[in-house]
């Protein structure tokens, strides 16, 4: 069950950028970020970026509490560079790019809260049911359709090419999720190569 958790959650990391809440305004990176500069306390957020961004952060940080202290549209404009420099080196140590800070209370669908509430409440058996069951759905809607597109008229050029496109849709989600699922990368043989 839980590699089947890491499956879809590689899955959507690896094709939907949008699900980077750690870029929203209300996401947990900028919320770090707030409570830092609220309370002094660059540990906050540090945790949050690896060693080679640790220089930068904390170099913005300084430049932000001091310029914070020149009034409020100063605190403002401070905070706000504050908060894109932290999201933009969490990204950087993530190895993905910044594209800017996105606002607050967007709906990334219901994968989220249900995994921030299984952190809450140290529990993961609801989150672990919601994402096997959208497993179980996705492979057998994509076989569904491969089944009954795999026989088609001789000469149905058409008709192939349909069995074709559900074959490798379902083949390609099959081996996504297991590959996203496995303990390693998985790897591929090298061919045979033989000599002439």
């Amino acid at each position: 069950m839980r590699s089947v958790i890491m499956a879809l959650a590689c899955m959507v990391a690896l094709s939907t950028p949008a699900y980077a809440h750690c870029d929203a305004l209300d996401g947990p990176v900028v919320l770090a970020a707030r409570e830092a500069l609220r309370t002094g306390d660059f540990a906050l957020i540090i945790v949050w970026v690896k060693r080679p961004q640790e220089h930068a952060l904390r170099s913005a940080f300084r430049q932000t509490l001091t310029v914070r202290a020149l009034g409020p549209d100063a605190r403002e404009l401070a905070d706000t560079y504050f908060f894109e420099t932290a999201v933009r080196l969490h990204r950087e140590s993530e190895g993905e790019p910044y594209t800017g800070l996105k606002r607050a209370r967007i709906d990334y669908g219901p994968v989220l809260p249900a995994a921030e509430q299984a952190l809450a409440v140290g529990g993961s058996d609801a989150l672990v049911e919601m994402i096997v069951a959208k497993v179980r759905i996705g492979l057998r809607e994509r076989f569904r359709e491969a089944i009954a597109r795999r026989v088609y008229r001789r000469g149905d050029i058409e008709g192939g090419r349909a069995a074709v496109a559900s074959y490798v849709e379902f083949i390609h989600y099959a081996m996504n999720v297991y590959a996203a699922a496995a303990p390693e990368p998985a790897r591929h043989e090298e061919p045979i190569r033989h000599e002439h």
